[in-house]
């Protein structure tokens, strides 16, 4: 029987009804639990939440006991954002890989796995795909989380993510509405600006939203970036024009929309996320994604008591923030009726690792296999804050496996070519490099390599912008294990 709130107006409980808080630990908290008897409906995992698939459904059950009908979201969009496996490293290539792969059957099928996994752990709604068409390979944020550059290729296994989440009961969130892809900046540390016409806009960003809408897209994440075309003056998910007026009246969406996380920088430190929240609301969203970075009661209460106080001023039509309400509780038992339908599917646990090792591309020589343990170079730029710097990447622990003895290190920044090279003595360098074209002294530390050893395997697990050099180049298309595991079989000859 499902808990309502007890001993609260509905203006208050409709407030904690649009918020998307998260928490720390791996049990819910006493303040969450009473939240949710209070009328909050949605609650927010990251990585830091989860041990182990267990452990995940005996919180995803503690919560449910207090409210059967709670929405539980999580940031699981496979390959390099991972939270499953944050610690190990994800089973599932990311949309890189799988846009490389251009079979939107496979990307159906592995999102499809990937929401069944989901939903045996109680969790029912994804912070995912990721439908930004990666225009600007120097974008720092999106890279690999993007099916690639060619919007009809994005828009189509947008809609194939979309249709394979949902067929297994988790509703797709699909963000970054209108589109992060052609950004230089990560709005987790200021406000992005796209400054492209209109036309542009239409053709390119919003193609994959309007085919993650005709897949029926239960979600849609709005971004924190400035379109001068749409709105001059408010971020996307503060615009009524971008929320209002295009998404639900042009685009014809009538799900639910959700805020990035209100205390990215990008609004934090322009609004404030009390401010924001109303703002965003006012504007069209209906629940406010906070907790990332702020996960505690005290977020939660002064996001709802900015909520009801601009109700009660005039700021924030009451009816507004009712329809918000009413938009939660609707995906609620969507997400109700589709964990009670039979699977759309039997599980595929492989379906993976098939999907890394079509992804792969090799470039040079025909590839000889090692039979001696080398030394695996990794030299590694600082993660962007959506992948975090928790999950581990590359190729050493797989090639530690099929080649016992394999050793490794970690290089950056100037002089890390011969620090590398220092170390690996007489060994074969196989060295793994993550977005080189966006890192001048990575390329400067390959340069250094290669000129020693030319007999160096590269390994590219970002995008593959840079010119593929060494005596074989492996594109992997992102640095989830599986891609790791997909390129240590090239290697190693498996």
């Amino acid at each position: 029987m499902t808990t309502f709130a007890s001993g609260t107006d509905t203006l208050t409980r409709d407030a904690l009804t649009v918020l998307q808080p998260g928490f720390t630990g791996t049990t819910a908290p006493d303040w969450l639990l009473r939240r949710l008897g209070e009328g909050l409906a949605s609650v927010g995992l990251f990585g830091r939440n989860i041990d182990s698939p267990d452990q995940l459904a005996a919180l995803t059950a503690q919560l449910r006991a207090e409210r059967d009908d709670v929405l539980v979201a999580i940031d699981e969009e496979g390959g390099d954002v991972t939270r499953l496996e944050v610690r190990t490293g994800s089973s599932f290539p990311g949309n890189h890989a799988l846009g490389a792969v251009d079979d939107v059957d496979l990307t159906r099928e592995v999102a499809s796995e990937l929401g069944r996994r989901l939903a045996a752990c109680g969790v029912n709604l994804n912070w995912a795909p990721s439908a930004d068409v990666n225009s600007n390979p120097d974008n720092p944020v999106i890279g690999v989380r993007s099916f690639g550059a060619s919007a009809d290729l994005v828009a189509r296994h947008t809609a194939a993510y979309v249709t394979g989440l949902q067929s297994a009961g988790v509703a797709a969130c699909t963000k970054h509405f209108p589109g992060h892809g052609d950004t230089a900046i990560d709005s987790h540390h200021a406000l992005p600006r796209i400054d492209v016409d209109l036309p542009v806009l239409m053709s390119r960003e919003l193609s994959p939203f309007r085919a993650a809408i005709a897949a029926g897209s239960r979600a849609v994440m709005s971004a924190h970036i400035l379109v001068p075309a749409l709105d001059p003056e408010h971020p996307a998910t503060l615009s009524h024009k971008v929320l209002t007026d295009l998404l639900r009246g042009e685009l014809g969406y009538d799900g639910l929309i959700v805020t990035d996380g209100m205390e990215m920088r990008a609004i934090a430190d322009t609004y404030g996320i009390e401010r924001g929240s109303v703002l965003a609301v006012a504007a069209g969203a209906d629940a406010i994604c906070v907790g990332g970075g702020l996960a505690d009661d005290e977020t939660v209460r002064r996001l709802r008591d900015a909520l009801v106080s601009a109700v009660r001023s005039g700021e924030l039509p009451e009816e507004r923030l009712a329809d918000a309400a009413e938009r939660v509780r609707s995906l609620a038992r969507w997400t109700a009726a589709a964990s009670a339908a039979d699977p759309a599917a039997d599980p595929d646990p492989e379906v993976g690792l098939r999907a890394a090792r079509r992804a792969l591309t090799l470039t040079g020589a025909r590839p000889t296999p090692l039979t001696e343990p080398p030394y695996v170079a990794a030299f590694t730029p600082v993660a962007n804050f959506a992948v975090g710097d928790e999950t581990p990447w590359g190729v050493a622990a797989e090639l530690t496996r099929l080649l016992p003895g394999t050793e490794t290190g970690s290089f950056s920044g100037e002089g890390a070519g011969m620090a590398a090279l220092a170390a690996a003595g007489r060994r074969r360098i196989v060295a793994v490099v993550r977005d080189e074209h966006r890192h001048p002294w990575m390329t400067a530390a390959l340069d250094s390599v290669l000129r020693s050893r030319p007999d160096t395997i590269v390994v590219e697990m970002g995008v593959p912008q840079a010119p593929a050099r060494g005596v074989l180049h492996i594109a992997t298309h992102g640095a989830a294990r599986v891609c790791g595991r997909a390129a240590a079989e090239v290697i190693a000859g498996e």
